[in-house]
Formats: C-alpha cells, structure tokens, sequence
C-alpha cells in the first residue's frame, strides 16, 4: 500500500453479480464515509477479472491542509464495522455466512472449460483456478493439472533454466482441444486469489492428510473391475469414469505414457497412482491389460493345450513360439521349465544311447588295436 495512496477492495459473494452499477457506487460512497474518507477523493473501478464481483477503491489519506489520516488498524476497526453495517443496509450476503457455507459444504465445479479466443483468458482462468484450488485435495503440481486439464488450464513452472523456474514462479496458461498450450501465459502473482507457487506448497501439505480416508474407493472401484475380467486400458479408463473417477495419462513426445493420476469428483481428491500403490501405477496398470488382452493364439495339432486358468506372463520364449508355430508350447511355472532346460542340456550316459552298428564298430576296432599291441 502506498503511503499517500491506499487502495481497498470490496468483494461480493458470486450471487450479487446483479448489482448495477448506480448502487456499486452508492455502496462505495457510504463505505468512505464509515471509514472516515468520506470528504477525501477518490477514485472507485468495477473489475471482471474474478468469478465475483468486486471494485477498487484509490484514495488519497493526506487532507487538504496537509494533515494526515491514521490508517493503523483501520481494517480491523471502521473497515470491518463498516461492512457489517453495509450488509445489514443494503441486504447484501453477509461475510460470516459466506465463510461457513464454505468450511461445511462442498459446491459442485460447475466452471465452464475455457476456450481460447472466445473468452477472455484471464477471467476465465480466474473462475476455474477459483472453483478448484480450495474445493480438490491435490498434494503435488501433476495432480493439480490433472484437475485443470479438464478445464483447459494448466500451472507450469517454465524449463528448469528459465528466469520464472530458478525465482519460484509460476505461469497459468490456456489449452487447446489436443491440450497444447496456446496464448500468452499469465503470472500466478497477477491474479485476485494470488494462486502461486508458495499458496500451492502450502496446499500439497495441508490436503495429504485430508485425503488419505478416501483412497480405498478409488481402489476399490479399480480392483473390481480388473478381477476376472479381460480389458484394455480404454476399458478401465470409461468404467471409472462413470462411477465419477477420471483417469489422467501423462505421456511424453512419443506418445509413451510414464504417468497416472486418478481424480475422484465425488470426494473431490486426487491421487497419482503409485500413492495408490504399485498395482496402480501407470506401468502396472498397463502390464495388466496388456496381459488380459492377448488375443489367444490357435494352437497346432500336436501343441500341448494351456490349462485352464494359467496366464503367464508374455516373454521371449512366447515370441519364438509365434516366430516358428510348429514349435512345442510348454506352459509351466518358469522354475520347472528352467529344471526342464537344464535336464535337457545334460549328457546321456545310458547303454543304448549309440545305434547297435556303431558299437559293434567300437569292438571290433578295440580288439584289433589289441592284436596289434601283442
């Protein structure tokens, strides 16, 4: 705040957006006066920058004969009778009743997804960032974007060698349909709700305890559908979202996907999946129904029929056998089959194992040797 120039915001709950202007500024004129700046000038300003309502007042605290208004406490003091007095007045929502609604019900994210070009970049990420930050319990930067992806937005922190990187900042930007970044990104620190990297880290260590009573219906619902069942990924993916859970793949450049995050809506959190556990990580996630959806193989005549139930696990020797298909299929835990190669590697030492003509051969080739010697 400057010396000479304070400036106060008045901030309305999302349901007044109806008040005209004429009674924004009747409002502002008697909230000057309860503060003691009535006979001061000043100067009022209608936002739209948020998803509520809201004007700026600039004034100047130095009288005309060059005496000076004492500012100390004045929020505290004529500022917060002031509101209450105006709410009373002008019918307004009052601002204790605002704060419990919040602590003890959870509103639904009705947040429209931002569309680059056909609304206006910062309001648009300003309502969205507003009905996520403190509604979902995300503990880390991925598990947020998985929620503002959603909405076409998300936080970046720049390269690791960028200005914005090494000074601990963080940008907001608009995603298109395939979820590339397009526009010019925003600074976290230009917003109203001053949505930046030191408010996140604040939030990651306040919401990892909170969400911990529901991970067990996020794993729940997974370990349901993949019991007994054969699925791909896309499969797991539409099952979970109809019971309210959305699934994010975080793949590189190549299209190889390295990440998961589960977003539950209904309990509102967030978890990536190896929080889960390690069953359901991105890596095992996808070796299950990579495994559940190998289409079977037509076996030769003279194969050996895979019992029943068995289901091991694709290896090289499962590619040789497609390479060469009159080749023997075996199905066996891997140890008896690496008892079996090794039994097979060994030598035979049994009587029989030379056709009868050579050994008659060998003798008759021993005994002639031995004539010879006498």
């Amino acid at each position: 705040m400057s010396p000479f120039f304070p400036h106060i915001s008045l901030n309305f709950h999302p349901s007044e957006s109806h008040l005209s202007k004429e009674k924004l500024l009747e409002i502002a004129r008697t909230y000057m006066e309860k503060i003691g700046f009535g006979k001061q000038p000043y100067l009022v300003y209608q936002h739209h920058d948020a998803g509520h309502p809201h004007i700026h007042l600039v004034s100047i605290k130095v009288r005309p004969e060059g005496s000076r208004i004492d500012m100390n406490n004045i929020g505290r003091n004529q500022s917060e009778q002031a509101r209450k007095a105006i709410e009373k007045e002008f019918g307004l929502v009052s601002a204790e009743a605002q704060k419990k609604q919040e602590q003890y019900r959870l509103t639904p994210v009705s947040a429209p997804k931002v569309m680059y070009g056909k609304s206006q970049t910062k309001m648009a990420i300003q309502n969205v960032l507003e009905a996520v930050l403190n509604q979902y319990r995300y503990s880390s930067l991925p598990e947020l974007n998985a929620v503002l992806k959603q909405y076409n937005v998300m936080a970046e922190r720049g390269g690791e060698n960028s200005r914005v990187y090494q000074h601990n900042g963080l940008l907001y930007r608009i995603l298109n349909a395939d979820g590339i970044p397009i526009g010019i990104p925003i600074k976290a620190s230009t917003f109203y709700n001053q949505p930046t990297l030191k408010f996140l880290e604040e939030k990651f260590k306040e919401n990892e305890a909170k969400r911990m009573p529901h991970k067990s219906r996020v794993k729940n619902a997974i370990d349901i559908f993949l019991t007994g069942k054969r699925v791909t990924l896309q499969d797991l993916i539409k099952a979970l979202e109809k019971q309210g859970i959305h699934v994010a793949l975080r793949q590189n450049d190549t299209g190889l996907i390295y990440g998961i995050t589960y977003v539950d809506r209904q309990t509102k959190c967030v978890f990536n999946g190896s929080v889960l556990g390690k069953q359901y990580s991105a890596k095992a996630i996808q070796q299950h129904c990579q495994q559940k959806t190998v289409p079977e193989q037509k076996l030769p005549p003279h194969s050996v029929q895979e019992p029943t139930g068995l289901q091991p696990q694709a290896t090289a020797f499962d590619a040789e056998t497609k390479a060469h298909p009159n080749t023997l299929l075996i199905t066996a835990p891997f140890k008896e089959i690496e008892n079996l190669l090794d039994n097979l590697m060994q030598p035979e030492y049994g009587s029989d194992y030379l056709p009868y003509q050579l050994k008659m051969k060998r003798k008759k080739r021993r005994r002639k040797n031995l004539n010879n010697n006498q």
